[in-house]
């Protein structure tokens, strides 16, 4: 089948592409990216010659380039992982994550409409749930939570899903949506709590932590998450969320003392900044209904997974050394520059 990945230069997008030409060969994979600061064109170089893969520089929010290319390719299947992600980002400047992560939804669907498709998929997040207590460990979000956003980023995915339903009920479009856990791995962007960890830790700059960095998110590896999306696209039932996660919660300042381990590096790097607007405590899926439904369980023990991110940053230096070096070390001091609280 041929399938259009939108925000494929992105970390999972990339990642996706990556597993699904690797495990389906007879698949075409197109990927549509704008290339904003998060879409790195030199994550996809190992795939840029694959002659089942075609890179297209295109905005979602472009009504005419996108129906040009639903034209073009026919499409059977679109998954969306484009969207403008960082809270941090979203609380300087919402506009944009309306437009992108809303507009540019309702493009796609509309495309798929008018060309026709046999799966239109999302890629949410479980942010759009809110969070969750510190003190409950016993709580989770299930599918039925209640939609509680915290941010202007959370809120724009979260009615981008709201949108997709209302276009399954409206219209008919065979849709799905997968709302995961912190994903992490090869390529993640250096703006995410992981891979600037790793970075500044590597280059013995202070490890900017939030708060106390008591807050928790449940994590999930990549791969694992690449292949519940294959999973949901291929046997998951139309009009569907699926919550994807891993029971894996870890405390952020748990993850940065880890990072320093695995690298030998000493917890004085560790610098406490002010908290986070509006900073969500805790995330906790349950995923239970994509076990029961698809037979999906993550396969990758965090303690594995950190171990193949760290030494994924160690060998491909260059990559993110090049992306520090430019518009993201301006937005790091502004972001955090300023704030910082030795402790």
């Amino acid at each position: 089948m041929t399938v259009i990945v939108t925000g494929g230069a992105g970390f999972i997008g990339s990642n996706f592409i990556f597993y699904m030409l690797n495990n389906h060969p007879d698949d075409r994979v197109i990927c549509l990216d704008k290339l904003t600061y998060a879409g790195n064109l030199s994550t996809l170089k190992p795939v840029m010659n694959h002659p089942n893969f075609r890179f297209v520089k295109l905005d979602i929010c472009d009504r005419a380039g996108v129906y040009h290319l639903f034209e073009e390719e026919k499409p059977d299947v679109v998954v969306n992982f484009a969207a403008e992600s960082h809270v941090d980002r979203s609380i300087e400047n919402p506009e944009i994550f309306l437009q992108t992560n809303i507009i540019g939804t309702a493009v796609l669907m509309d495309a798929c409409r008018k060309y026709g498709i046999q799966r239109y998929h999302q890629v949410s997040t479980d942010e759009v749930y809110g969070d969750l207590p510190l003190d409950r460990p016993d709580l989770f979000f299930t599918e039925d939570t209640p939609i509680h956003t915290s941010s202007p980023y959370s809120s724009s995915k979260a009615a981008a899903d709201l949108l997709v339903l209302a276009y399954h009920r409206t219209y008919g479009l065979p849709v799905t949506i997968s709302r995961c856990s912190n994903t992490y791995g090869p390529s993640h962007f250096p703006t995410k709590l992981i891979p600037l960890m790793i970075a500044n830790a590597l280059n013995d700059k202070p490890l900017p932590v939030y708060g106390k960095g008591l807050n928790i998110r449940d994590w999930l590896y990549v791969e694992d998450h690449c292949k519940a999306i294959d999973l949901i696209i291929r046997n998951g039932r139309a009009g569907e969320v699926f919550n994807v996660g891993g029971h894996n919660g870890k405390r952020n300042i748990d993850i940065v003392k880890l990072i320093c381990k695995e690298l030998g590096k000493p917890e004085s790097l560790i610098t406490y900044v002010e908290n986070r607007k509006g900073h969500d405590l805790r995330y906790a899926i349950d995923p239970t209904n994509i076990h029961n439904e698809l037979g999906w369980l993550p396969e990758t023990k965090f303690e594995d997974g950190i171990r193949k991110t760290i030494r994924w940053y160690l060998e491909h230096r260059a990559w993110w050394e090049e992306i520090i070096s430019g518009e993201y070390q301006n937005y790091y001091e502004k972001m955090y520059g300023n704030r910082a609280v030795m402790s």
